[in-house]
């Protein structure tokens, strides 16, 4: 091999990743590799990206915008949501 790729991550990330791939018998350069082989191979990503849809997209702007239904339970959410609205 004769090349280096070189990642900024999360401090935190990156001992959490390198737990687990031990665990596996893995390190952090065998699981880049076999991702980046993958990819290589299969002309994808060996996972499915997940991007929320425009329903959701609108729901989360609208909770970030500090808007949106508040309750303490379940039971509380279900009477807010039974309740007719102006």
């Amino acid at each position: 091999m004769d090349t280096y790729v070189r990642a900024r991550i999360d401090s935190d990330l990156k001992h959490r990743a390198t737990l687990a791939l031990n665990a596996m018998g893995l390190s952090l350069s065998d699981a880049i590799r076999l991702m980046l082989i993958s990819v290589a191979n299969e002309q994808q990503l060996p996972f499915t990206p997940k991007v929320p849809n425009t329903v959701t997209q609108a729901a989360i702007a609208e909770l970030e915008a500090g808007h949106g239904t508040r309750a303490t339970d379940f039971d509380e959410l279900m009477r807010q949501m039974d309740e007719p609205k102006c």
